[in-house]
């Protein structure tokens, strides 16, 4: 019916290779993104601005670079946290100590030393992988945590142990507002989502996704083992890197090392899951799911809690959702291993051939 793509010929290898080949993908695709950018700013409040999308966007950024090194190729990573830390450190070091640096400079700035870190923690996956190699990325987590508690230089002497930014502009354009930050958000991660597909279709994306499937055939047929997984590191790294420079100066604006604690490491290898490993829109799926339902929660538990006649605390709210995240996972895990996106995949297809028997 509407979704069939009868009558859409290709022609050439580079029309059977667009990232959208189905026209109804395209059409799907510029709806949503002129919603983004036109209908959410007019319709959308400050505290949707400040409490969903913004955080939604930045986190979704992180879960696209957590997905990359994971779901395509392969190699479980405990230290996103770490990484997104370096990334908004060393952004506020480049931003603070370099007079009239761009704001996206210095934000990229943060992403590229991301990346040296992500590369140097990822040279155990040379070795080892599983549950040794999540253990050795786990180490970037603690020693990230401690070098940005103990060292000052980090921090610019702050006595205080936090950093702040502030009059953020790019090209005269003043990122304060809601508005303002969450247009800023949706720029990068457009961009970036679009490298990663990109790069995933590539031939370094198929060398990811062999060495994630058997790593010894991959290098067999002559991919480079080394090559294929510190790349896949430092692409990682660079983008969850420039989502920790995004979280702590567009979202945060002031911060100490616990904001990228292990726990967002978990929040972020949970998005994943739930999400879908080896797929882009998973990332979106996963982050969405993961922000909006603590607010869900918290809205709706209490309304239960009236209801029954029983009060329901905050500590209880907060028991509830890590229960909640727990069971979704080993669902996920048991009954749809790709997440979210392969729900979506799944459903799409029964579309392309309704109303025949499939």
């Amino acid at each position: 019916m509407f979704y069939q793509e009868n009558g859409q010929l290709k022609t050439s290898y580079r029309t059977d290779q667009q990232i959208f080949p189905i026209l109804q993908n395209r059409w799907a695709m510029i709806a949503i993104l002129g919603f983004a950018f036109l209908g959410i700013p007019l319709l959308a409040d400050e505290y949707l601005f400040r409490a969903i999308l913004i955080p939604f966007l930045i986190l979704a950024l992180a879960a696209l670079g957590v997905n990359i090194l994971v779901g395509y190729c392969g190699q479980i990573s405990m230290g996103s946290g770490a990484f997104m830390a370096v990334g908004a450190y060393m952004a506020y070091n480049t931003y603070i100590r370099i007079d009239g640096i761009p704001l996206i400079v210095a934000l990229l700035a943060g992403g590229f030393f991301a990346t040296l870190v992500g590369i140097f923690f990822g040279i155990p996956s040379l070795r080892v992988k599983g549950l040794y190699l999540a253990v050795a990325t786990l180490a970037a987590q603690f020693f990230c945590d401690w070098a940005f508690l103990r060292i000052g230089w980090f921090t610019n002497n702050s006595s205080s142990g936090s950093v702040s930014v502030s009059k953020l502009e790019v090209f005269g354009w003043a990122v304060e507002s809601p508005l303002a930050k969450y247009l800023f958000c949706l720029i990068f991660l457009v961009a970036f989502a679009l490298l990663a597909k990109n790069l995933v279709r590539s031939a370094i994306g198929r060398e990811w996704m062999a060495i994630r499937d058997m790593d010894v055939a991959a290098a067999v047929i002559g991919i480079r083992p080394m090559y294929a997984k510190l790349s896949a590191f430092a692409v990682s790294s660079f983008i969850i890197g420039v989502a920790g420079a995004l979280w702590g100066f567009v979202h945060l604006g002031a911060w100490e090392p616990a904001a990228f604690s292990i726990d967002r490491s978990f929040q972020l290898l949970f998005m994943v899951i739930i999400g879908g490993m080896g797929s882009v829109m998973g990332a979106f799926f996963g982050a969405a799911f993961i922000v909006v339902l603590p607010i869900f929660l918290s809205q709706f538990l209490p309304l239960v809690g009236a209801f029954v006649g029983i009060p329901i605390s905050t500590a209880a709210i907060s028991h509830v959702e890590a229960m909640v995240f727990g069971a979704l996972i080993v669902w996920f895990l048991i009954v749809e291993p790709h997440g979210l996106a392969k729900l979506w995949s799944t459903g799409k297809q029964k579309l392309r051939l309704w109303p025949f028997p499939h």
